[in-house]
């Protein structure tokens, strides 16, 4: 037997995290990502992925754990809740985003751990906790090994950080904490089909169901459920299965610093090794004006590797049919933002993407992997836009720490004029401000769940 296994490091680092370890700026963040994932939740709330997963929620009865479905003053179970609202948080693709060996966007998590704080009435330090827990776990694991590379999809380490926050919410102690990670660990694993090729609504629902199945794993555990060990090390565990007998170390949590303050918010709503190229794309409308097709002779973008291969390389990233290709698609990416001076959520409809004149551009583009930018990532995301000219002139842009990035970070003020623009016309905006004030003393709010119904969208 393993001395001391991976679950259960994960379990005591969890257990004895304390609000007083965790410094101001941290929980600074941790109100900005709260913050902006229920701002961009509710922005998707009539979004076709999102209604679907609303009207399970709202099928299901809760006596005993229920939890408020967001946007609504409706609750439901708090599984099934849990799934819905992190449908809506994801759907988008406009949450928080984790580079290191593996991305991905450590606030999947924060919908299990608002759904488990209002199932026990948690005290708002508990909130904090289960937050900065999720995330370590989350960024801790995505630091340790890439699992895309062996066809799972990044969402399996959303599973086991979400039954870590959750834990953490719920009160568990060590054993039962390991136990809520075993059950998790053993549940994870999602093929990375779900991000190859052509995307489906499935892409913005993944992740969700990831936070579900963790929430899930410590509800559990809460009430006495034992876990398959040891998960990781074991004859048939996650080393021997999930990775063909590879293993990896766990590195040290919050000794550093903690993950969240690497976590980066989204300034715009596109996939985010594009966000770069968003910067560079708008600072040449910037210089030039916005970019007619017709005048443009080629289009070159230098990216990095792992950009390359996420939204460059399949050929339906060159030709997308679906808001999920779309947003994932650095080609159209670039050529919406030349072309339309901007990238908003109306980027992403059909009518936009099927334009002929973002196909006409895309077809004078090259997209090549420059060595440089992969010296850079995951610590900068380097993007170059070349465009030359029918009429000889050429101009070009850079960027590698664009607005959000956790080196360029965006400000509280920032964080507001977001959160009021996406959920403008669905939520009255005295009731918006009413929540942005009372979120920002996310630390004295005894009852999230009230905090949550403040936000109703007029249907």
């Amino acid at each position: 037997m393993f001395e001391k296994t991976i679950a259960r490091r994960i379990a005591e680092w969890v257990v004895s995290l304390s609000i007083k370890d965790i410094p101001d700026e941290v929980i600074e963040e941790v109100k900005k990502r709260f913050i902006d994932t229920v701002g961009v939740a509710v922005g998707a709330f009539y979004e076709e992925p999102v209604k679907i997963a609303r009207w399970l929620a709202e099928s299901s009865s809760a006596t005993r754990i229920p939890a408020t479905i967001w946007g609504t003053r409706k609750r439901g179970t708090a599984d099934l809740v849990d799934f819905a609202n992190g449908c809506a948080c994801r759907y988008f693709d406009f949450n928080d985003t984790y580079l290191s060996k593996e991305a991905l966007h450590p606030s999947d998590s924060i919908p299990a751990i608002i759904a488990a704080a209002e199932i026990v009435d948690a005290p708002p330090e508990r909130v904090i906790e289960g937050i900065v827990a999720a995330y370590e776990i989350i960024g801790a694991l995505a630091d340790a090994y890439s699992v895309r590379g062996r066809g799972w999809d990044h969402t399996v380490y959303i599973n086991i950080g979400s039954a870590a926050g959750a834990a953490k919410v719920l009160g568990l102690d060590v054993d039962k904490t390991e136990e809520a990670i075993n059950i998790a660990t053993n549940t994870s694993l999602a093929l990375r089909q779900t991000r190859a090729g052509e995307l489906s609504m499935w892409k913005g629902c993944a992740a969700a169901h990831a936070s579900r199945n963790g929430l899930f794993a410590a509800l559990l555990a809460w009430k006495g459920m034992t876990g398959p060990k040891p998960v990781f090390e074991g004859e048939f565990g996650f080393f021997n299965v999930a990775l063909n007998g590879e293993k990896f170390e766990l590195p040290p949590l919050g000794k550093d610093g903690y993950r969240l303050m690497k976590t980066s918010i989204k300034y715009w709503p596109v996939e985010y090794h594009s966000m770069s190229a968003v910067e560079a794309a708008l600072k040449i409308v910037d210089k030039v004006g916005r970019i007619d097709p017709d005048q443009v002779e080629s289009v070159k973008v230098e990216t990095f590797t792992v950009s390359y291969k996420i939204i460059v390389k399949d050929p339906e990233k060159w030709d997308p049919k679906t808001r999920e290709t779309a947003d994932h698609s650095l080609p159209y990416i670039t050529a919406a933002a030349l072309i339309d001076g901007k990238i908003w959520i109306d980027t992403f409809k059909p009518q936009r993407y099927l334009a002929q004149d973002v196909r006409k551009l895309m077809k004078k583009m090259t997209i090549e992997v420059n060595p440089k930018y992969d010296e850079i990532y995951p610590e900068g995301i380097g993007n170059k836009i070349i465009i030359k000219f029918k009429d000889g002139r050429v101009v070009e842009e850079e960027s590698i720490y664009p607005p959000g990035h956790f080196k360029n970070p965006m400000s509280r003020s920032d964080v507001e004029k977001k959160f009021l623009k996406i959920t403008s016309g669905l939520i009255p905006e005295g009731k918006a401000r009413e929540f942005l004030a009372r979120a920002w003393k996310l630390e004295d709010i005894e009852d999230i769940g009230r905090l949550i119904r403040i936000l109703v969208v007029e249907e």
